[in-house]
């Protein structure tokens, strides 16, 4: 059986670039609030990155569980490979048994490889995850001390709005009441009156100036945030896409190794395969029997022997265990009439002896 090697897959780029070149949507163009001092859009921007950000640790777990799963495995089964298993079996079924063990424990050290690299994969990702919280830390604190800097000075921006404002309406106040009493006699009530207005003007023209330079330093604050949140917005669209493709490529290379270690278990397994297809049953027989032999020829059948004949029974099936057939004896014969060549006697040399009387 032939294998062909896997080669890992490489994740495609070009759909999700060709998507994004024709949408042209970026994170510049629409997280922008009417309100100067709100950080709505910047916020959401972050909170993307905080989601982002949770997402990797939510990964880098998964893996490292994973990782701990397979190097379970690894040595549960490396423990298996170690048990008894056809110790008392011989030929090439043993064979076969010996080479399934070793293959057992070649798979259990793959498997403890493929931990291994899968904690090389969650290395790689702490190491990412590092690196761009360093650079979000620098970008944050900038914008952080803008966003703080505008809406004090925003605020300061607006008091002395309404400082100029109040100065104008006391200016006008004070010009129409010098403007009532022009015509009057009261020449100490007009000095007074005009030496008011004059300090209101003076008061409203140092509200307006106060409240120019302000407006001016708001809007080159305002200059400086545009510019920075700008860059913010570019850095961390970057970094968005940064992070998604590396999740992407991460669990893409984790499946590759999943399927690379089927791959390798397989090949493994077909050794075994390859030895189980040369364990021949007859040939393991043959080499039980020539090994523990003990004989070609059964043992002879036990026969009867008869204690007084001393006489063995010629080989043949063993006698019958029924009493012989009872016979009838005539009358006692007469002693006077006894002779000597017709008297019967039964002597111990008599086959057809026999102490017990049926």
């Amino acid at each position: 059986m032939e294998y062909t090697l896997l080669q890992p897959r490489q994740p495609c780029l070009s759909a999700a670039c060709s998507v994004s070149v024709m949408k042209n949507l970026h994170f510049k163009d629409f997280f922008w609030c009417p309100d100067l001092t709100s950080t709505a859009g910047y916020d959401a921007i972050i909170q993307y990155l905080n989601d982002g950000k949770r997402t990797c640790k939510e990964v880098e777990d998964f893996m490292k569980a994973r990782a701990s799963i397979e190097e379970r495995y690894a040595k549960d089964l490396l423990g298996l490979s170690k048990k008894v298993c056809g110790h008392n079996e011989m030929n090439t079924l043993k064979r076969s048994l010996d080479v399934f063990k070793l293959q057992t424990e070649h798979v259990s050290l793959s498997h403890l490889q493929l931990a291994q690299s899968m904690r090389e994969e969650v290395k790689k990702l702490e190491d990412f995850k590092e690196k761009q919280k360093e650079a979000r830390k620098k970008i944050e604190q900038q914008m952080d001390a803008l966003h703080k800097q505008k809406s004090s000075h925003f605020k300061k921006t607006m008091d002395s709005k309404k400082t100029y404002e109040q100065k104008c309406r006391d200016k006008e106040e004070a010009d129409q009441n010098m403007n009532r009493n022009t015509n009057t006699n009261n020449t100490k009530l007009v000095e007074k009156l005009q030496s008011k207005a004059q300090q209101a003007k003076l008061n409203a023209e140092e509200a307006d100036r106060l409240y120019q330079q302000n407006v001016i330093t708001l809007m080159k604050i305002r200059d400086d945030w545009l510019k920075e949140h700008v860059n913010a917005c570019e850095i961390f669209e970057k970094q968005s896409i940064e992070r998604i493709n590396f999740l992407r490529n991460t669990v893409w290379t984790h499946l590759n190794q999943l399927s690379q270690q089927c791959v390798t278990s397989d090949e493994l397994y077909e050794e075994v395969r390859r030895s189980l297809e040369q364990c021949d049953f007859q040939e393991d027989i043959e080499h039980f029997v020539n090994l523990r032999r003990t004989g070609d020829k059964p043992a002879a059948p036990v026969v009867y022997e008869n204690f007084y004949s001393g006489l063995r029974s010629p080989t043949g099936p063993p006698p019958s265990r029924m009493p012989p057939p009872a016979v009838r004896r005539g009358p006692l014969p007469d002693p006077t009439q006894n002779n000597r060549d017709d008297s019967r006697h039964s002597l111990v040399q008599d086959g057809d002896y026999s102490v017990i009387q049926y």
